[in-house]
């Protein structure tokens, strides 16, 4: 009953928004990464994935910022430091940790993750908040963070994508 309450707080409190599909894809920026966080504790991996996902952000933080006066950063809406996505980026990270990490014996369950991710980027455009290369170039950062293992707290690191057949 808790949670049911929480949820309904949170509901409320967020802003209305005409367009549930940006909606979905703000969800999965913090949706993915946060399932993940919660596979990498239940494995011990928090550490390493908190390393990760910290770089991962500072370096899309950074390239907005080192890009913004450049045409690439300029977003469809006029607007500046669109690139990369950090929406895209983000989604992507969550779902390559989950398929690589924690869900690499059932690839379905990977699929839906970069399915997802995939959505998220897509809502990016449709938004008219970022262009496609803006999307790929956070999607491809997002991912090799995601896959990436710095091996901290382990025996190494490794790279793994997921969706094992």
């Amino acid at each position: 009953m808790k949670r049911a309450g929480l949820a309904l707080m949170l509901a409320l409190a967020a802003p209305a928004h005409a367009d549930p599909f940006e909606d979905f894809g703000t969800a999965m920026k913090y949706g993915l990464p946060l399932a993940a966080a919660v596979c990498a504790e239940r494995q011990d991996r928090l550490e390493d994935f908190a390393i990760r996902g910290l770089l991962q952000t500072a370096l899309v933080w950074g390239m907005k910022q080192v890009f913004d006066t450049r045409p690439i950063a300029r977003r469809p809406n006029g607007q500046g430091e669109g690139f990369p996505s950090g929406h895209t980026a983000a989604a992507f990270f969550g779902a390559a940790d989950l398929a690589g990490k924690c869900f690499d014996d059932r690839p379905a369950a990977g699929l839906a993750g970069y399915g997802a991710a995939a959505l998220t980027g897509a809502s990016r455009i449709h938004a008219g908040q970022h262009t496609p290369a803006q999307v790929w170039t956070g999607a491809l950062i997002g991912f090799s963070f995601g896959a990436a293992s710095f091996g901290i707290g382990t025996d190494g690191a490794e790279f793994s994508i997921g969706l094992r057949f």
